[in-house]
C-alpha cells in the first residue's frame, strides 16, 4: 500500500472522533470499511497506532508521533496555492486562549509564536474544563486547552469544534523512600493507607474517576488533601512523606520523589484543543494543534518512566516514540 493523503485523514478523523464508528459515520464509510481501512495503515507503519478499548480508540505513544507528522502533512497540502498564514494574521487580532493545568502549554505558545509571529497572543489560566466550555460557548476566548475522560467527553455546541491532543495514562507520585520505591509498577490498592494530594473538580470527571477507581479497588482513600497550586511545592510534599498523588505521565520528579505507572492503568486523561468556528480560521486552528501536539511528543521524549511503561505495554522503543 502506497501511503495518500486520504490514508492521513482517517487517521485524524478516528482521533478526533475517539471511536471507529464516530469516524466512519463522519466521512461516510461503513465500521467494517473503516475497520480494515486502519488495519491496513498500521500493517504500513509496522506498529499499533490506536489502542483499542470499550470506551473506543486510544492513540498509542508511536501513533502520537504520526498523527502530529499526519497534520502537519495535511496542513501544508491544504495550503497549496492558498498563500501563506501569514495572511490570515496581518490584522493584529488577538488571540485569547484559555488553558486547563495541561503540560503541553508552555511548549505549544512557544511554537506559536515561532509560527504565527504576528498574532497577538494572550493566555489565561482557567483549571475547570466545563468553565472553558462556557467561556467558549459565550465567546469569552477564542481557543482552550481542556481535558475530559474516557466515556465523559466535554459537549460544546456546533459553533465549538474541537480536536485530541492526546489521551495519556495517569501515574503517581511517590516519596522516594516509600515502602513501594522498589516495584516497577503500583497498584491502586497497595495505597489505600496513604494520604493523597488531589486536585479540585474540574467539572469534566474528576475527582469522580479517581474515586471511580478506588471503589473498584476494593478501598476509600483514608486520607485526602485538596491541593491546587505550584508542582514544585507539591512535589516537595510528596518528597516529605505527606502524602502521594495522581499526576500527568510526563512530569519531570524532583530530588525525592519517584514517578510509577498505576498497575493496570485504571485512570487516563484526554487532552482535547477546542475553539470557535467563528473565531479562528482554519489554518490558524491547524497551527494550534500541530504545537500542542509537537510540545506533547517533546514532553514524551523527557519522560523516561513514561517511555519505559509504553515500551513494556505496547513493544515500542524509544526511538519509535520520539
Amino acid at each position: 500500500m502506497e501511503l495518500e493523503l486520504r490514508h492521513l485523514r482517517v487517521l485524524c478523523a478516528i482521533a478526533d472522533a475517539g471511536s471507529l464508528g464516530r469516524a466512519a459515520s463522519e466521512l461516510g464509510y461503513s465500521q467494517p470499511a473503516m475497520s480494515t481501512q486502519l488495519r491496513r495503515i498500521e500493517r504500513y507503519f509496522g506498529e499499533p497506532l490506536f489502542d483499542r478499548r470499550i470506551s473506543g480508540v486510544e492513540l498509542t505513544p508511536y501513533g502520537v508521533g504520526v498523527l502530529a507528522q499526519a497534520r502537519d502533512v495535511l496542513t501544508r497540502a491544504d495550503a497549496i496555492g492558498r498563500g501563506p498564514v501569514e495572511s490570515v494574521t496581518r490584522m493584529r487580532m488577538p488571540l485569547r486562549l484559555a488553558a486547563t493545568n495541561s503540560p503541553v502549554l508552555s511548549g505549544m505558545v512557544v511554537r506559536l509564536r515561532s509560527r504565527l509571529p504576528d498574532l497577538a497572543l494572550t493566555v489565561s489560566s482557567v483549571y475547570p474544563s466545563s468553565e472553558i466550555v462556557q467561556l467558549l460557548e459565550d465567546g469569552e476566548v477564542d481557543a482552550a486547552i481542556a481535558a475530559d475522560y474516557p466515556g465523559l467527553e466535554l459537549v460544546h455546541s456546533a459553533a465549538v469544534a474541537h480536536r485530541g491532543i492526546v489521551t495519556e495514562p495517569s501515574f503517581v507520585a511517590l516519596p522516594a523512600r516509600h515502602r513501594l520505591k522498589h516495584c516497577m509498577e503500583v497498584g491502586l490498592a497497595d495505597l489505600a493507607d496513604d494520604a493523597w494530594f488531589l486536585t479540585p473538580d474540574d467539572g469534566a470527571g474528576w475527582p469522580g474517576v479517581f474515586y471511580a477507581a478506588c471503589e473498584s479497588a476494593g478501598f476509600t482513600p483514608a486520607a485526602v488533601h485538596e491541593f491546587l497550586g505550584d508542582q514544585l511545592q507539591l512535589q516537595n510534599m510528596i518528597a516529605e512523606g505527606l502524602g502521594v498523588s495522581v499526576v500527568q505521565a510526563t512530569l519531570r520528579p524532583v530530588s525525592g520523589v519517584l514517578i510509577k505507572p498505576l498497575n493496570g492503568t485504571p485512570l487516563w486523561c484526554r487532552y482535547v484543543l477546542a475553539w470557535r468556528r467563528d473565531s479562528l480560521a482554519d489554518e490558524v486552528a491547524d497551527t494550534l494543534v500541530g504545537s500542542a501536539t509537537a510540545a506533547y511528543r517533546d514532553l514524551l521524549a523527557q519522560s523516561p518512566h513514561l517511555r519505559r511503561w509504553a515500551s513494556r505495554t505496547w513493544g515500542v522503543g524509544p526511538r519509535d516514540k520520539a
